[in-house]
């Protein structure tokens, strides 16, 4: 259903935002009838048959199945569905699950419930940011941001969520752990790390896998991406490298964030890998 309504949705969505959203309710609510589908990795999946199909960001679920052997504790920053959470759950690891969108919670729940994993996982239905807050957020789905203009979604497109500090959410729950922190929260990476120096300067510190976009997704007007530089800074400025997350993985250092800038070097991938050796 979703792949017969949404697409003219979106054509639509600037005009009649309420007529959107009244459609995008009822697509998701015909949804919830549909069946989980089982994967190929021992667990069952609803909300995204792409994910469940194997076929979504396959290097990056390589990455954190293999990450996620050595790690205590995995942290979803806009969880989504579930896919990486069911991931991290299936091998054995503990689970806490970050994600604002109502319609994303609720497959959330149900598929780390229906998995049998409601004891393995703390869910947070709200979003990250820099401190105690509540902000508008914008969208539907996977491109829900607290950027407004977010993948040009209309200002009158929006709802409430509460925020709460990366270091506040984690407080006295890394001590002495292996942590692996992924998040993909559509343009407010710079806005979490600014309330994270405690959680970056955790000991051991916490690997992370972060969506970082440029010139993608930006707002009507925004040609680049205003905190691009200064996300990686924060990184480098604790101490941790950073690598693309992609077959050949190259190195990223601020020299490549200033030629990208200036629009001298394009990278493959909006996905990067952090870590201190």
């Amino acid at each position: 259903m979703k792949k017969i309504l949404k697409k003219p949705i979106r054509s639509i969505l600037g005009f009649f935002p309420r007529i959107t959203f009244t459609l995008l309710t009822i697509s998701d609510a015909i949804d919830r009838f549909q069946k989980p589908i089982p994967t190929r990795w021992g667990f069952i999946l609803s909300g995204h048959r792409q994910m469940a199909e194997g076929n979504f960001e396959p290097i990056e679920t390589e990455m954190v199945r293999n990450l996620a052997q050595n790690i205590d504790l995995f942290v979803n920053i806009g969880a989504n569905v579930g896919y990486f959470c069911c991931h991290v759950l299936s091998l054995g690891k503990p689970v806490i699950a970050v994600e604002p969108n109502f319609c994303n919670l609720w497959y959330l729940m149900k598929n780390i419930k229906d998995n049998g994993w409601a004891k393995q996982a703390e869910i947070f239905p709200l979003a990250v940011g820099e401190g105690p807050d509540i902000l508008k957020i914008y969208g539907w789905g996977t491109g829900a941001s607290l950027i407004k203009g977010w993948q040009k979604m209309p200002e009158s497109f929006a709802g409430l969520t509460p925020t709460i500090s990366l270091d506040r959410l984690l407080c006295n729950k890394l001590k002495g752990k292996k942590a692996l922190i992924m998040a993909d929260i559509e343009g407010a990476e710079y806005i979490m790390l600014k309330g994270a120096s405690a959680t970056l300067s955790n000991n051991p510190p916490p690997l992370w896998i972060v969506e970082i976009h440029g010139e993608e997704l930006q707002p009507k007007g925004v040609k680049f991406n205003p905190h691009f530089r200064k996300t990686f800074e924060i990184f480098f400025q604790h101490g941790y490298r950073c690598l693309t997350v992609e077959r050949e993985t190259k190195e990223v250092t601020i020299q490549t964030i200033l030629a990208i800038e200036r629009r001298d070097f394009k990278l493959n991938t909006h996905n990067f890998f952090f870590r201190k050796d």
